[in-house]
């Protein structure tokens, strides 16, 4: 059965950079598409990117499009979300999943899989 960690959450400033990793063990998600999501306090989750089993195809959420960047690296088992200009609207804890569609991943549907524990994001003003 797959697990999740994500890593890479933190404290910093507005403008500041993250990257967040998800590794995967327990199979290999090469032929799957990743997800990343958040949900802030109070509210519900909500898909920030996805990109397809060979990186080829990404799609952002309009809040995060040009700040923010998916890749993967299947030979690692492991996907990396990195976060510049970041916003104290982006302060949430940030999760990744997996899903079957693939290569036009979209982070609108349902059927993602595999959540982690998650890693904070906070962004101080």
């Amino acid at each position: 059965q797959l697990q999740f960690v994500e890593t890479g959450g933190g404290l910093v400033q507005i403008g500041e950079s993250l990257r967040l990793s998800c590794t995967f063990s327990g199979g290999t998600v090469a032929y799957v598409s990743i997800g990343w999501f958040r949900q802030a306090p109070g509210k519900e989750r909500e898909g920030v990117s996805c990109t397809s089993s060979n990186g080829s195809y990404t799609n952002y959420a309009d809040s995060v499009e040009g700040r923010f960047t998916i890749s993967r690296d299947n030979a690692r088992n492991t996907a990396y979300l990195q976060m510049n200009s970041l916003k104290p609207e982006d302060t949430a804890v940030y999760y990744c999943a997996v899903h079957s569609r693939d290569p036009y991943c979209s982070i609108l549907i349902p059927g993602y899989v595999g959540w982690g524990q998650g890693t904070q994001v906070t962004v101080s003003s």
